[in-house]
């Protein structure tokens, strides 16, 4: 007679889940963050707020990105006014907008991943979703499975409104059923379109025009696996260990609300400074099996919500300048996308390490955190251990 427990143990993977891809894709309107201030007050038929533009120009210089990318378009706009408005009924159509588009752009990031994969769709046997960009019946896990023509047997799971910790969150989760699920091949997609928090500039709403100075829109996927294939699949971190911790006295520091004009966020200007205070103790609790005290002896993979937060995380754990060298490349070159930012990061890092001649995926170096800040204030880390290029 078979117990349950060889039952369980013949269903669980033996090694730790593993990246074994990693697709990225951006839609084609990019906006030059140098400019971005004139087209954004003239799109919004806001030219007449002489000095809110200059103020709006000061704080775009201050975020240190140099472009994202955008679904909308000033065509787009025009053909929906009201989500070029401040405080104007428009829900129905940004979430026409973004339950069509997401699940499009989570597509071309996923068919890069799959095809850097090398394996059979076939061979996928479960799908996780992430977006806080619209909510529909059945979600966009089901479109892109449909859209890519999977298995109607594989198993989804739909994440919304995680906002920036969703791309840890998500990995977190691939991670659990990887090991649990023996031969499990997990499809991650994190997608964000910001059509669902564009609007036009106020005198008094502070937040807004932050908002509109960081967020671009953006896909990432990963393919994530225990006991990678030899020669048949290219392992290229291990997911060694995760961690979720809400800051404490954060309640409202961070947060959105969904309404008839958008998703409305709130950020107070206390956030870089909650989750500098809260990092040391989670990456501490990460490095302690390892006996790590130089943090500069690993690599850093931190979600960058701004300018603000990197220089805290930097300074609070003294790191190098160079340590977070992939992450303020990703912010520079496409923004805040939200949850999807931290695969960016990755995708980044192995592919400066490869035409850097290093030899393993993280910058040359064995170990290193996977850091995600977001509503809450949540914090999402993760040990990853790099593998041989």
């Amino acid at each position: 007679m078979v117990s349950v427990c060889e039952i369980r143990n013949a269903q669980r993977a033996e090694g730790p889940a593993t990246i074994l891809a990693i697709g990225t894709a951006n839609p084609p309107n990019c906006l030059h963050q140098s400019t971005f201030p004139d087209y954004y007050f003239r799109v919004t038929n806001s030219d007449h707020m002489v000095d809110l533009k200059h103020k709006f120009q000061r704080i775009c210089d201050k975020t240190m990105i140099k472009k994202r990318y955008t679904y909308l378009t000033e065509e787009i706009l025009k053909e929906h006014p009201n989500i070029g408005a401040y405080k104007a009924p428009s829900l129905d159509d940004r979430q026409d907008i973004v339950n069509a588009e997401v699940p499009k752009l989570g597509k071309e990031a996923a068919a890069k991943a799959i095809e850097e994969w090398g394996q059979p769709k076939s061979k996928i046997t479960h799908v996780i979703f992430c977006t806080t960009s619209g909510i529909d019946l059945p979600g966009a896990d089901y479109q892109i499975t449909k859209l890519l023509g999977l298995s109607p047997h594989v198993k989804r799971y739909m994440m919304y409104q995680a906002g920036c910790f969703g791309g840890a969150a998500s990995i977190r989760l691939a991670k659990d059923l990887a090991e649990n699920n023996k031969d499990a091949r997990v499809l991650l997609v994190c997608c964000e379109v910001t059509t669902i928090v564009f609007r036009g500039p106020n005198e008094n709403d502070f937040n807004c025009l932050v908002g509109q100075a960081l967020f671009g829109d953006g896909a990432g996927a990963l393919i994530i696996g225990s006991d990678p294939i030899p020669e048949v699949e290219k392992p290229i971190f291990e997911l060694v260990w995760t961690a979720q911790r809400i800051a404490p006295d954060s309640d409202g520091a961070l947060s959105g609300h969904l309404r008839e004009f958008g998703l409305i966020t709130n950020i107070l200007k206390d956030v870089p400074q909650i989750v500098s205070e809260n990092i040391n103790e989670t990456v501490g609790e990460a490095l302690k099996p390892l006996n790590i005290d130089d943090l500069n002896s690993i690599f850093w993979i931190a979600h960058p919500g701004g300018r603000a937060i990197l220089d805290k995380v930097e300074a609070k754990l003294e790191l190098k300048p160079e340590k977070l060298r992939a992450t303020r490349h990703v912010l520079s070159e496409y923004g805040n996308m939200s949850s999807v930012t931290v695969l960016f990061i990755l995708d980044e890092m192995r592919r400066k390490s490869k035409e850097d001649g290093l030899k393993t995926t993280g910058e040359g170096l064995e170990w290193g955190v996977l850091l995600s800040f977001g509503p809450g204030v949540t914090v999402d880390t993760i040990l990853l251990h790099s593998l041989a290029i």
